[in-house]
């Protein structure tokens, strides 16, 4: 359960994450703008593991550091999309 849930919870925001950085690629943005959403998203995980890790302490703190370890790899997933040059087509 404590690593269950905080996983289940990070896959809302991280497959949203992924989705606008999909799309601002599809729309030919500029690298910013297409970078933004896995720049917020570990600004973010950053956020919440010192909330958790400060603040709140504790098993409810874990859960946030838990929550924001598992925040980490969708934006990384979603830099590694929002950068890919697009291939040469036929």
């Amino acid at each position: 359960m404590m690593f269950g849930v905080p996983l289940l919870v990070a896959c809302v925001p991280g497959m949203l994450v992924i989705f606008l950085a999909w799309w601002f690629r599809k729309l030919h943005l500029s690298l910013f703008v297409r970078l933004l959403p896995g720049i917020l998203t570990v600004i973010a995980s950053f956020i919440l593991f010192y909330m958790g890790f400060v603040n709140i302490r504790g098993f409810e703190g874990a859960g946030y550091g838990i929550l924001a370890f598992f925040l980490l790899p969708f934006a990384i997933v979603a830099s590694i999309i929002a950068s890919k040059r697009k291939g040469v087509q036929s």
